[in-house]
């Protein structure tokens, strides 16, 4: 399994100028390795649709790289957005699944037959190009580079360690809703400018 800190750092070094679209437990660990915060936006008080989002961005900014985290309990709130994409084929999609068989940030509960959902091979059913599937930290730093240059829509899978807690830092509550618009619209100028 792979540390949340470590996936944050590998695809840190492949970033790039690509906005990043986090979810949940994704967020707090991409927030401290991040260093383009003005690209980065964190859906945390819309479960399940940072893939929803960050497909709106790379339909609207195709020459930019959009790279999105997901958790796999966010994405199964919202498993209908991979055939979504897969339709658009953007070729800017990046989207990797953090598979830790849990709610994580809602206490630990565990995510029905999570040991049998095959993430790869539902993407690559969707119609994304390609799905990888990662357990090791070395090799995904290893093969990252490569895949990143490939065309989208890209699935990566990620097996990662659970970090079970219901602080983590992530801001959800009624007031933070403004947080997610005020973000977009800084990604939005940012997009502008370039």
């Amino acid at each position: 399994m792979i540390e949340y800190e470590d996936i944050a750092a590998a695809l840190q070094r492949e970033r790039g100028d690509a906005v990043v679209v986090t979810a949940m437990t994704q967020t707090k660990f991409w927030k401290e390795a991040s260093d383009r915060p003005e690209l980065d936006i964190p859906t945390n008080n819309s479960m399940g649709k940072a893939s929803s989002v960050g497909f709106g961005i790379a339909l609207g900014a195709p020459d930019r790289k959009v790279i999105v985290q997901d958790g796999d309990g966010s994405l199964i709130m919202n498993l209908g957005s991979l055939i979504t994409v897969a339709g658009k084929s953007p070729k800017n999609f990046y989207h990797v699944v953090f598979d830790n068989g849990v709610y994580a940030i809602t206490g630990g509960q565990p995510i029905a037959n999570s040991g049998a959902i095959d993430w790869p091979a539902i993407a690559l059913g969707s119609g994304y190009k390609a799905a990888y599937s990662f357990e090791d930290t070395e090799e995904l730093a290893t093969e990252l580079p490569r895949i990143m240059s490939e065309d989208g829509p890209i699935l990566i899978r990620v097996q990662v360690k659970p970090v079970i807690t219901t602080n983590l830092g992530v801001i959800q509550t009624w007031e933070s809703n403004a947080v997610m618009p005020a973000q977009m619209r800084s990604v939005k100028a940012e997009l502008a400018a370039s």
